[in-house]
C-alpha cells in the first residue's frame, strides 16, 4: 500500500510505502498544493495548487509522472473528487475582477 503526500517546498507529489515508511518515488506538482485526490479507477492522482492548476498524474505501478495541467486560477486550491460521477469539483475564488466559480472537470 502506498501513502500519497502533497508537499509545498518543493512542490512535489511524494509517494511512500505504508509498511517502511521509505520514499518510493516523487514527481514535481502545481505550487501551493492543498488538496489531492486518488482515482483508483483510472490509477490517477489530481493534486490542486492555489498557484492556479490541477495537476493529473498517472500511476503505473511505483512510477508517477504528469500527464496533464488544467487551469484554475491563481489561489484555487479546495476541491472535492466524486469518484461515482468521475468528476472533480474546484472552488475558484473571486480574483482579478471574476466572480468566484466551481470549475467541474470530467476524468476520460
Amino acid at each position: 500500500m502506498r501513502v500519497l503526500i502533497g508537499c509545498r517546498l518543493p512542490a512535489r507529489l511524494a509517494v511512500l510505502d505504508s509498511r517502511s515508511g521509505d520514499a518510493v518515488t516523487s514527481a514535481g506538482v502545481v505550487g501551493d498544493t492543498d488538496d489531492l485526490f486518488s482515482d483508483a479507477v483510472r490509477q490517477r492522482v489530481y493534486v490542486i495548487g492555489g498557484e492556479g492548476f490541477v495537476d493529473v498524474l498517472q500511476r503505473r505501478g511505483d512510477v508517477i509522472e504528469r500527464t496533464a495541467r488544467l487551469v484554475t486560477r491563481a489561489g484555487a486550491r479546495t476541491g472535492l473528487w466524486v469518484s461515482s460521477m468521475s468528476r472533480l469539483y474546484v472552488a475558484v475564488p473571486a480574483r482579478d475582477g471574476q466572480g468566484a466559480e466551481a470549475r467541474v472537470f470530467e476524468a476520460q
